[in-house]
């Protein structure tokens, strides 16, 4: 279950995100945010679809801060969600932040998506 920490949304330890991994949690339409961890330890929300052909992001294989999709390996940045290389396009982020080990997102932002889906 998720806690809200002011305008902060408490959806887990950093710990049961496997290193280079993902884990994705539903808006209250259905809406899927990517939560990815990097080798470096840093922490990345996304909503959950390539902007190419809406593959699921938290299936890619994460590299330094970036996400191969699994559907057509698009590069996508993990900071901007922008494609990178040639490709075009970007995939909405979410503001995440760790604190004391655990991972709190931005409850606006994760609204906003809910809406926008």
């Amino acid at each position: 279950m998720n806690a809200f920490i002011g305008d902060w949304i408490d959806v887990g330890s950093i710990v049961e995100i496997p290193v280079r991994g993902a884990r994705t949690i539903k808006t209250g339409n259905g809406e899927e945010i990517a939560i990815f961890r990097t080798s470096g330890e840093k922490v990345y929300a996304l909503v959950n679809r390539c902007p190419h052909k809406h593959g699921p992001l938290s299936q890619g294989i994460v590299h330094g801060d970036a996400v191969a999709c699994p559907l057509h390996n698009w590069r996508i940045s993990l900071a901007t969600g922008e494609a990178l290389g040639e490709d075009k396009g970007c995939v909405p982020t979410i503001p995440v932040r760790v604190d004391a080990g655990r991972i709190l997102i931005s409850r606006m932002a994760m609204l906003a998506t809910a809406a926008a889906a």
